[in-house]
């Protein structure tokens, strides 16, 4: 690409002229146990080639698809949980047609006119549509001067969500994949694992001269849309975007034209480039599919609008707020406890036996956030299977945390007890018995310490006479060493003070 070419100032301002506006399309592969049209086994992880495969998604001739039912439903629980419109009275299935190796019916189970979900938002974006249909094959090109196709996806139920155009930076676009990908693992209707292809995002790009927007917030003029496909992470998706607004402003100020294409992500170049002229809808020839019924899903048992909201799960801002409400803990460290179910259990577990004492609350968020996360991580387990295989129940964390929230043993000291309990279980209470962690806050041992150290450092306790505060902390300092840690150092501090007078 050819940059526009001026300085970092003035390339400030040029941006400023333009608006940008992105839309996204996400796929996600749903966890059903059959594909969407055939009995075939839904199974991302199968790796011989074309082994889950039938007559129904191979497309013979002849052969019938049925509807997966789990999958319907699945749509319609993200549909309920982002606040769109469930459509209960009619939707229907649609022939995509085009031809392409991965297809191999010639046309794509879709839908086009009547989706199952319509509107919503996620992180404040407003949503078009949430529709379901069925994955393609996976096409291999490495092998040499031909590809090679895999038909063991071909068939999988694929949700499809569209946000209006409404995105107008690359890190906006990114938070907003990583929430819908939350959502989904929380409602347990996908895992939406970007780099196993379970979750592909797809950006349509426009950039125009900004004059504002309507009474809607829709900008008044759109540019030009450029769709990138297939972006396999959330990285790639924000560098995607600034790639292309550089370039597409980069065409504009030179009078340049933009083409209306679909382009690839080249990850090593870091730059997009062209695959072929952009598809609109008419292209594809849409018409009801006459193999499937017409779905009334108001009449399905199961189905009713009570039955889909019931069972959802708390939903991550839900959960956001309710740990901000009732713990009280920083929002960094509730952004991890909400991205890791499993780990929030825990700790809520934790809160659960320490009652209603913020203090300590906020103490269990931090040791389990920090050190007890650095030795889970080294297990090299699943965090859910590590957790499961401790040897130490969360009344037993609780009691470490009460024990250094009470200074009856000191972090260095709770640091330590944390390893033994980790790797080897046991009650913090006997382990710092035991190893002898336990706080000396005693008035005669710490005035035993302090005046060891007084009388070896003569010039330090000058130093502090004069005037100089840090010297007391070396003198604190050298008392630890003394007590081999088991000081309470706050004790310690003030039975020196006291002595030097």
């Amino acid at each position: 690409m050819k940059s526009i070419t001026t300085s970092k100032s003035g390339l400030d301002l040029i941006m400023k002229k333009y608006r940008t506006t992105v839309g996204l399309e996400i796929h996600a592969e749903l966890k059903t146990r059959s594909k969407m049209f055939c009995a075939c086994v839904n199974d991302a992880h199968e790796t011989r080639p074309n082994h889950n495969i039938c007559p129904v998604c191979m497309g013979h001739p002849g052969t019938l698809p049925v509807i997966n039912k789990a999958a319907v439903r699945h749509v319609l629980r993200v549909g309920a949980a982002v606040g769109g419109a469930l459509e209960f009275n009619f939707t229907e299935f649609d022939r995509k047609n085009y031809f392409y190796p991965d297809i191999p019916k010639g046309y794509q189970l879709s839908q086009y006119k009547y989706p199952l979900v319509v509107g919503g938002s996620v992180c404040g974006v407003p949503l078009t549509r949430i529709h379901l249909e069925e994955d393609t094959a996976a096409s291999g090109h490495d092998e040499g001067n031909y590809s090679l196709v895999d038909f063991n996806r071909a068939g999988v139920p694929l949700m499809e969500l569209v946000t209006e155009p409404l995105i107008t930076t690359p890190e906006q676009a990114s938070a907003f994949g990583k929430e819908l990908q939350l959502l989904l693992r929380y409602l347990g209707v996908s895992d939406a694992n970007m780099e196993k292809g379970e979750m592909r995002v797809e950006a349509n790009i426009s950039v125009a001269e900004d004059l504002g927007t309507d009474e809607r917030g829709y900008p008044k003029v759109f540019g030009t849309k450029v769709e990138v496909k297939n972006l396999n992470s959330f990285k790639a998706v924000e560098r995607a975007i600034a790639y292309e607004v550089e370039r597409h402003t980069g065409l504009i100020e030179r009078g340049e034209k933009i083409i209306q294409e679909t382009r690839g992500w080249d990850e090593v170049g870091q730059k997009t480039f062209s695959q072929r002229k952009k598809e609109n809808s008419h292209d594809y020839r849409y018409f009801p599919d006459p193999d499937l019924p017409k779905l009334v899903l108001k009449e399905v048992p199961g189905f009713a609008i009570d039955d889909i909201m019931s069972s959802l799960p708390e939903l991550p801002q839900a959960k956001r707020n309710r740990l901000k409400t009732e713990y009280g803990i920083k929002d960094a460290d509730i952004e991890v406890l909400v991205s890791e179910p499993v780990l929030a259990q825990f700790f809520e577990h934790v809160a659960l036996v320490l009652e209603d004492k913020k203090d300590m609350i906020a103490l269990a968020a931090n040791y389990i956030l920090s050190d007890f996360m650095s030795h889970i991580k080294k297990s090299d387990l699943p965090l859910d299977e590590a957790i499961a295989r401790l040897a130490f129940s969360a009344k037993d964390f609780a009691g470490l945390i009460r024990m250094v929230a009470t200074n009856v043993v000191s972090s260095r000291g709770a640091k330590d007890i944390l390893v033994i309990m980790v790797s080897l279980g046991g009650n913090p209470e006997t382990i710092a018995t035991e190893k002898g962690l336990k706080q000396v806050s005693d008035t005669g041992s710490m005035e035993k310490i302090a005046k060891e150290v007084i009388e070896s450092h003569p010039n330090v306790v000058a130093e502090y006479k004069a005037g100089k505060e840090a010297s007391l902390q070396f003198l604190v300092g050298q008392g630890m060493k003394v007590s081999k840690g088991s000081a309470n150092p706050g004790v310690l501090r003030d039975t020196i003070k006291k002595i030097i007078g």
